[in-house]
């Protein structure tokens, strides 16, 4: 099992460095147990749609994805651009999967990435979840956590709490479901 680092480990606060080197088999080998990782948490946890590299203690800017249609990688993702509007969401996350914490995300982003070989990607204007979904993992390669972005003093919840009372909590939010 590759262990996921858990709140409060200073591991999760560096900023990581990008990837120069495509062709290196230690950047083969992080994309592999990135990926693992993934699928690891969402069997055990029944949730997870993405994990970033430094959640298991690889200081590169790498993402593992998966949204449905299998899994993928971004490789130095950066948003090109934001929308204006914005919208307030419980987030979730697998270094603290016993909580969950109110922020304000952009409502689209777009972003530029380059994939596992090495080929830049371009999305523009993405649907809220997944622009939520990266703004998240985005944070993640800058050492900045949900947490850091509460919206006030109520606005991080155990899960057992928000699973209690699910209609209260999805009542103090703009955007989606609430996490399952």
């Amino acid at each position: 099992m590759i262990e996921v680092l858990e709140i409060g480990d200073p591991r999760l606060r560096r900023v990581c460095e990008p990837v120069t080197r495509f062709e290196d088999p230690l950047f083969k080998e992080e994309c592999k147990r990135l990926h693992e990782a993934l699928r690891e948490f969402r069997k055990a946890h029944g949730f997870g749609r993405a994990i970033a590299a430094p959640q298991i203690n690889i200081p590169k800017r790498l993402i593992a994805a998966n949204l449905g249609n299998g899994p993928f990688t971004l490789v130095n993702p950066e948003i090109t651009w934001r929308s204006t509007r914005t919208h307030t969401l419980w987030d979730d996350c697998m270094s603290f999967p016993m909580l969950l914490v109110r922020v304000q995300r952009h409502a689209s982003i777009s972003l530029r990435f380059w994939d596992e070989t090495g080929k830049c990607q371009e999305w523009e204007k993405l649907p809220a979840d997944q622009s939520e979904l990266f703004q998240h993992e985005i944070d993640h390669l800058d050492g900045v956590l949900a947490t850091d972005l509460a919206l006030d003093r109520d606005a991080i919840v155990a899960r057992t709490v928000f699973e209690r009372d699910v209609a209260f909590f999805r009542n103090q939010v703009s955007y989606g479901p609430p996490p399952n």
